[in-house]
């Protein structure tokens, strides 16, 4: 089989890394990618930007592609699953209709609420004052959510009054907040975060992992918000809570999306607050995350190829997910400044270092120059990962890599995994 992957980040090197573990995959390729695709023997790049549909379609009848997989929400969004399945391409990700779980938080919202799906009190408004007025209702105790995608800047968490002021706004100024596109304004949950990740195939959904991520950009879970700085796998969830969770969030879900004629090809991330009232959903996302993507697929067994192709031919229920019972962590070095200003260009040292088998480094913001150096392009520049018996020793593992890589400015949290608790 040949497999198209779409997507340029650690997420999507992660992906055709697990893919490229079955005996199936004869061949992948990566559009656009990045410097890392070097490092998969199997696989090679394909110069088309993850929202030119045109391109990324007639790339898959020229190559005679037998599979799509779809990394990023903003292909999701420009319609490429839709265009593929019109032509007969099989594609592992939701359409257009049912993307919009993710790409419109007006539309989540209104969806987690007609399915009975426990979430946080929300209002959805387009006049300023009226937005005020209800943020101060909620004791400025909320969570302002642009409607559409944002690239990671749609959310913001004020603590105050005159922040809740300034971050409206900031919102209005940047134009994520219009007459036509309405703010989400949400009562903030209190509780400790972990992401569940279920695999569906129009039909039949199964649980597939869960993990936890570490949003802010310093130790301590200090400073502003980033994609993610690190994830371990298995998140804190028990089996317990994690059967509340599908009972409650993820099985109501695709009930509501069978009622509402939606048919749900993909992954479907759940975004969760585990609360004293049990878990509350915060958001879905329509594809895998990133960097919980680089701590999961390390500890599935034989790769992802053949549950990612079950999900495109409706027998995802044949599949069985042989899992790893060692835990991950996964750390992000990250260029110097980010997430605010920072520069690229920066040789990576270490990438061809031997590591042991239980360590992995998936590439993000990274290119290949005419010398063959991989050099910094990016906020995140690579996800260094660890295998261990438990927690404490995938640690051990992860930084034990991240020492062995280097570039100028590099940035990285040294507190993940340090506590994979209910924070």
């Amino acid at each position: 089989m040949q497999v198209l992957v779409v997507g340029s980040g650690a997420r999507e090197h992660a992906l055709a890394w697990s893919l490229s573990r079955s005996r199936d995959i004869t061949s992948i390729l990566i559009a656009p990618g990045n410097g890392g695709v070097r490092y998969l023997p199997s696989a090679h790049r394909v110069p088309i930007d993850t929202t030119d549909v045109t391109g990324l379609v007639a790339c898959a009848r020229q190559e005679a592609v037998d599979l799509v997989v779809v990394g990023p929400e903003s292909a999701l969004a420009a319609g490429l699953v839709d265009a593929l399945a019109a032509e007969g391409v099989p594609v592992f990700g939701p359409n257009r209709l049912a993307a919009r779980l993710e790409t419109s938080k007006v539309f989540a919202k209104d969806f987690m609420q007609h399915h009975g799906i426990p979430t946080a009190e929300y209002q959805q408004h387009v006049d300023f004052e009226l937005a005020l007025s209800y943020c101060e209702r909620l004791r400025y105790n909320v969570a302002l959510k642009a409607d559409g995608l944002a690239a990671g800047k749609g959310v913001i968490l004020p603590r105050t009054g005159a922040e809740t002021f300034g971050a409206l706004e900031q919102l209005r100024g940047s134009g994520l907040w219009q007459v036509n596109q309405p703010l989400v304004i949400e009562e903030r949950l209190d509780g400790w975060e972990a992401s569940v990740f279920a695999l569906a195939d129009g039909k039949d959904y199964r649980i597939f992992a869960h993990a936890q991520d570490y949003k802010r950009a310093y130790d301590g879970d200090e400073g502003p918000n980033t994609g993610g700085m690190g994830a371990v796998s298995p998140s804190p969830l028990t089996e317990a809570e994690l059967s509340a969770v599908e009972e409650k969030v993820v099985a109501p879900t695709f009930a509501g999306l069978a009622r509402d004629g939606m048919s749900y090809v993909g992954v479907l991330f759940f975004g969760l607050m585990m609360t004293s009232r049990g878990p509350m959903l915060l958001e879905y996302n329509a594809r895998f995350g990133d960097p919980e993507t680089q701590v999961m697929l390390p500890r599935l067994r034989g790769g992802i190829a053949e549950a990612v192709r079950a999900c495109t031919e409706e027998r995802l229920s044949e599949v069985e997910f042989d899992w790893d019972p060692r835990p991950a962590v996964g750390v992000v070095m990250a260029s110097g400044g980010y997430p605010n200003q920072y520069g690229i260009g920066h040789r990576i040292t270490g990438l061809d270092a031997e590591g042991s088998s239980d360590t992995f480094v998936f590439l993000a913001g990274a290119e290949e120059t005419p010398d063959e150096d991989v050099v910094t392009d990016g906020g995140r520049v690579l996800t260094a990962v660890g295998l261990g018996a438990d927690l404490a020793s995938a640690r051990v593992a992860a930084y034990g890599r991240v020492k062995t890589l280097g570039f100028e400015k590099a940035e990285y949290r040294s507190d993940i995994g340090l506590e994979a608790t209910r924070r």
